[in-house]
């Protein structure tokens, strides 16, 4: 059968050969890449790199790419939500994995360690402002999987059937989904770290149960998420990423893990007064982790 070669329409080049959005190719991506959603927060990180070999910058999505002390990074900014990290994943992988002469799919793929550091919010009392929490999986209520054939497997599809008949899920919104994040990266990265499942919402007000001036159709969604338990799992979180990641991650064969700083304890309603100082202690720790790992 004849390799497919992938049309213009779909594997968009700009014409200096670099992917359409992020302004990347392949010689630009390093094997460990951490994605932060605020494009600021790019600097933070690679401030702390011994060099910066490249820079690139396209609407939110900014890349340095560096080393810190023995290991080649790249950090890239994704901005907010799910929809953003569909173009982040697939262009990261595109840049390493499609040859942009032929336009086919490399016979050696690269396998690269997609890590997310960013914010959240506890669902439950006994997880501090502060604390670090890393995902063991990604509750999607945010549909995006559903346009793809995602292989889930038996854990996955007892959890979500379970989390679904919990929240005695509205048949008018996308069905949960959920996706399993790194056992090499949650491993190597998130010793002495709280670990659970973290919910992905489509939204930052209605989906995560804020409600400003609008009323919410299900008012009552937190308290349900922070209720459920299967075994060893609960849902410690609420940011707006995870789902997303592991699970086009894994489809295209890439190690993926976040890890979040808790800045606002969602059940005693407390918010950080130092969400910076907090990102910017657990940038390093994570940073020197990376370096570790093997």
């Amino acid at each position: 059968m004849a390799e497919r070669i992938i049309p213009e329409t779909e594997y968009i080049l700009n014409p200096d050969g670099t992917l359409y959005h992020i302004h990347l190719a392949n010689e630009h991506v390093a094997d460990f890449v951490i994605l932060v959603g605020d494009p600021g927060r790019v600097q933070e990180v690679s401030s702390h790199f011994d060099k910066v070999d490249h820079q690139s910058q396209n609407r939110e999505f900014i890349t340095h790419t560096g080393h810190y002390k023995n290991k080649r990074i790249t950090v890239m900014s994704t901005g907010i939500g799910t929809d953003n990290i569909d173009i982040a994943v697939n262009e990261l992988d595109a840049a390493v994995n499609i040859d942009p002469k032929t336009r086919t799919v490399k016979g050696n793929k690269r396998k690269l360690n997609l890590i997310r550091i960013g914010t959240s919010g506890a669902l439950h009392a006994d997880i501090p402002v502060g604390t670090p929490v890393i995902s063991s999986h990604g509750l999607g209520l945010d549909g995006l999987v559903h346009y793809y054939q995602y292989p889930f497997n038996t854990e996955e599809t007892n959890l979500q059937d379970k989390i679904k008949d919990h929240l005695d899920w509205d048949e008018k919104l996308p069905k949960p989904y959920v996706a399993t994040g790194s056992s090499f990266l949650i491993s190597g990265l998130g010793q002495g770290m709280v670990t659970g499942i973290t919910a992905t919402a489509p939204g930052f007000y209605g989906p995560q149960g804020r409600s400003l001036r609008l009323p919410l159709r299900h008012p009552d969604l937190n308290e349900k998420l922070q209720s459920f338990r299967s075994g060893p799992h609960r849902i410690t979180n609420f940011e707006m990423e995870t789902s997303a990641l592991y699970a086009l991650g894994r489809m295209l064969g890439h190690e993926c893990c976040t890890i979040c700083s808790i800045i606002a304890n969602r059940a005693r309603k407390e918010y950080s007064k130092d969400a910076h100082g907090q990102v910017k202690t657990l940038i390093k720790e994570i940073l020197e982790r990376i370096v570790a790992i093997q």
